[in-house]
């Protein structure tokens, strides 16, 4: 398992459609490492960094382009590589070096989702040309989609009683499940674990810890 005295630590992104838990488990996940010992973070993207920031004000609609709508989703997914490259310089490769385990709210694998989703063009062109702008972003020891089903992910964002972001629409989210769930396909060179994100923050995070501890032990 990683710890202080490795040469080089561990990066794991957790990923998922809004209200599926990744917020909520990779808090989880960093205070269960902690416990055991590992000498662990937890970041997100968009980042706390400059560029960050300013995408965080576009999702929550208070930074939009002079006709009064959001940037176009070729422009968002320059922001968002923009902000991955300075959040990876600035955040993630330092930690690394230093031979801890960072665990990611998203990471590049939701620009692949949300950008060639919202392009309206649905395909690979899309895709391949964000994975082109992000290809200096260093890759995750393990990515982990958390699949849950559109419909409890609207409850749950419901609930929250929040106004809805730049991507919360249900017919938006339901095709990037779909995006989510065939994600080892899109990303055929990382390892990617899909894994139920249904039931409890408990069995959610035991199912995560699992997949986690598989990489970690060279499973």
């Amino acid at each position: 398992m990683a710890n202080a005295n490795d040469e080089r630590g561990m990066f794991i992104v957790l990923e998922g459609i809004d209200g599926a838990g990744t917020t909520t488990q990779t808090a989880r996940l960093v205070e269960r490492l902690r416990a055991d010992g590992v000498h662990a973070r937890g970041t997100r993207e968009p980042s706390d960094g400059p560029v960050g920031s300013l995408v965080r004000q576009v999702l929550t609609g208070r930074v939009v382009t002079p006709g009064g709508r959001a940037p176009a989703w070729a422009a968002m997914a320059l922001l968002f590589a923009a902000d991955r490259l300075d959040h990876v310089e600035s955040e993630i490769e330092p930690f690394l070096a230093g031979g801890g385990v960072i665990v990611s709210d998203r990471y590049d694998a939701s620009s692949l989702a949300y950008q060639s989703v919202s392009s309206g063009r649905g395909g690979e062109r899309a895709v391949e040309w964000i994975r082109e702008i992000n290809k200096h972003a260093i890759r995750p020891t393990l990515t982990i989609v958390l699949d849950l089903p559109p419909d409890i992910a609207a409850a749950r964002r419901h609930a929250r009683g929040e106004a809805a972001q730049l991507y919360e629409q249900n017919e938006v989210q339901r095709q990037l499940a779909a995006f989510y769930r065939a994600l080892p396909e899109h990303m055929p060179d990382d390892r990617v674990h899909v894994l139920d994100a249904r039931g409890s923050v408990d069995e959610v995070h035991a199912r995560i810890y699992e997949a986690y501890r598989a990489v970690a032990d060279g499973r």
